[in-house]
């Protein structure tokens, strides 16, 4: 049986003539007879009762149209879906982020758009570090993320430059140091820091401390937290000050107050990442929103 049967018959029955369906359906008459006969043949029963008059459908025949119209209807939803979904236009996207990059207008702006242009496009959006998105991209978790990227990409991972945030201190409200304005990195020499474990972004961690060195600092790290949220919040509780990404001036915390430095700098390019071979087209169809 082939959906051709289908289609025939649902065609004679509502038209309750094998000659207007040939018309409608640009077949022939007898090739339409053939295949109600087949059909009728393959499930064993008859479906149409033939009269002088024309055809009828049996009662076994009424049962069955319903049941036809219901498949077809649903074989033509999957095709529809199924052209959507090859086109971008509907389908599911799991999106990696870092936390402070969604504060800035541009992504969250993005993200805002992208639901607005493609609603039939679901967005599951999962905060993770940037080293979290790479492997998670890597290992086909996510389609994509907005990373922070410092050193090369990984191989097979494609992006787009999203901006540039670039690294501020924060230190506790009560502390005299920065009320003056920007600092260099002369006057934090002897300063209790608080940093990310190396083992979190090694990355970052390798060039925040090279980039110190160069200005002939050196940390003296007291305290270590994961996430840029815990080290702000030691940092509100007068543990330390922190060298951290400037995108947190777009949500200050309690009891920190950020200081411009004044020679050190570690650009933090924000890109979109994503696996170059990727197959999801409402990826695609994100990656082009968002250039």
């Amino acid at each position: 049986m082939e959906l051709r049967h289908l289609r025939y018959f649902v065609a004679v029955a509502e038209l309750r003539s094998v000659r207007a369906a040939s018309e409608q359906l640009h077949v022939t008459q007898p090739a339409i007879s053939r295949q109600i006969q087949d059909l009728e043949g393959a499930i064993g029963v008859a479906l149409f009762e033939r009269t002088p008059r024309g055809l009828t459908l049996t009662d076994a025949g009424a049962a069955y149209l319903a049941e036809a119209r219901d498949i077809l209807a649903r074989v033509d939803a999957a095709n529809r879906l199924a052209r959507r979904i090859a086109a971008g236009v509907q389908g599911h996207l799991r999106i990696g982020f870092v936390e402070n990059a969604a504060w800035s207008g541009i992504v969250s702006g993005a993200l805002s758009a992208f639901e607005q242009a493609m609603p039939q496009v679901s967005l599951e959006l999962q905060p993770m570090n940037t080293p979290e998105q790479l492997e998670a991209i890597e290992a086909g978790q996510l389609d994509g993320g907005f990373c922070y990227r410092v050193g090369m990409s990984p191989e097979g991972i494609a992006s787009v430059p999203v901006l540039e945030q670039n690294v501020v201190l924060a230190v506790p409200e009560t502390w005299a140091l920065g009320k003056a304005g920007a600092v260099a990195a002369s006057e934090l020499t002897g300063v209790a820091f608080v940093v990310f474990p190396r083992r979190v972004y090694p990355a970052y961690y390798d060039r925040l401390l090279s980039a110190c060195a160069e200005r002939g600092l050196t940390l003296d790290i007291r305290q270590e937290a994961t996430t840029e949220t815990a080290i702000l919040s030691l940092v509100s509780a007068g543990m330390g000050a922190a060298i951290v990404n400037a995108a947190n001036r777009d949500r200050p915390p309690a009891r920190v107050r950020f200081v411009d430095l004044r020679d050190l700098s570690v650009p933090l390019p924000l890109e979109f990442c994503f696996a170059a071979n990727g197959t999801n087209a409402a990826l695609s169809r994100f990656v082009e929103h968002l250039k």
